[in-house]
């Protein structure tokens, strides 16, 4: 099979590290990964805040690059939401206002295509053991949009508890936002750091050593909130930890 890596701006300039860990990851299986040098962004931030037309530029360019591939593989629930819930929803508002089926033409071949890499790995590849070591108390914290919006369930649970030497931790109110939100945390600074602080409390109290997520967004949320607190916790992505082997092992 040969997929496109959408990395996503966050992971691009923040985190390149958990791209090279979907790549090791899905090579590992077998999976021939490519890296569309014309990716940007997929137009979430624009559309969250209400520049839903100035999105549209950058939603049709995502289809352009993005479009030969069979599958397109990113580790960001909530990038992938954008493309899978609210993709469509776009066709929709552009016909509506009179400008015909164009936009949704275009938008509609890679909606049903893009997995966040949880989904991926358990309903395209049907592995949930992926062969990864990892000697850590971990706790996960599902966030919002692989949640809610692409139902993922418990998929990335059950990867890490195949992962040999974890030890999976539960995570009191797991389901709980942790605040960040994207421009909410801006907008709402106050109310987005007392989630975090909730957040990162419950996650101590398990007594794990990270704080696992599928989307580097909110754990940049909540490792900016550990720090604060002080805590001796840290975040890390959930590829990196499956990318992980014993020949290879992850700090």
């Amino acid at each position: 099979m040969r997929v496109a890596l959408f990395l996503t701006c966050v992971n691009d300039t923040l985190y390149p590290d958990t791209g090279r860990a979907v790549v090791k990851l899905l090579t590992r299986l077998g999976v021939d990964v490519d890296f569309p040098m014309g990716q940007s962004c997929c137009g979430q931030a624009h559309y969250n805040t209400g520049y839903r037309h100035e999105a549209e530029p950058l939603a049709r360019h995502f289809s352009d690059v993005f479009g030969g591939y069979e599958a397109i593989v990113t580790p960001s629930g909530s990038c992938g939401a954008m493309v899978r819930e609210l993709y469509p929803r776009m066709g929709e508002r552009a016909r509506a206002e009179g400008r015909g089926e164009s936009l949704a033409r275009t938008l509609a071949p890679v909606v049903p295509k893009t997995y966040e890499l949880t989904e991926f790995l358990v309903d395209v590849l049907g592995v949930t053991d992926v062969g990864a070591y990892y000697p850590h108390k971990v706790t996960y914290h599902p966030t919002c949009h692989g949640l809610r919006s692409l139902g993922l369930g418990d998929r990335p649970r059950r990867l890490l508890q195949a992962v040999k030497g974890l030890e999976l931790a539960e995570l009191p109110g797991a389901e709980e936002c942790c605040g960040f939100g994207g421009t909410f945390a801006l907008k709402n600074a106050e109310v987005s750091a007392a989630m975090g602080a909730d957040k990162v409390r419950s996650a101590e109290s398990t007594g794990a050593s990270v704080l696992c997520a599928a989307d580097n967004s909110c754990l940049m949320h909540l490792g900016g909130t550990m720090s604060r607190l002080g805590t001796a916790m840290r975040p890390v992505h959930i590829a990196e930890i499956l990318a992980s082997t014993e020949e290879e092992p992850a700090a």
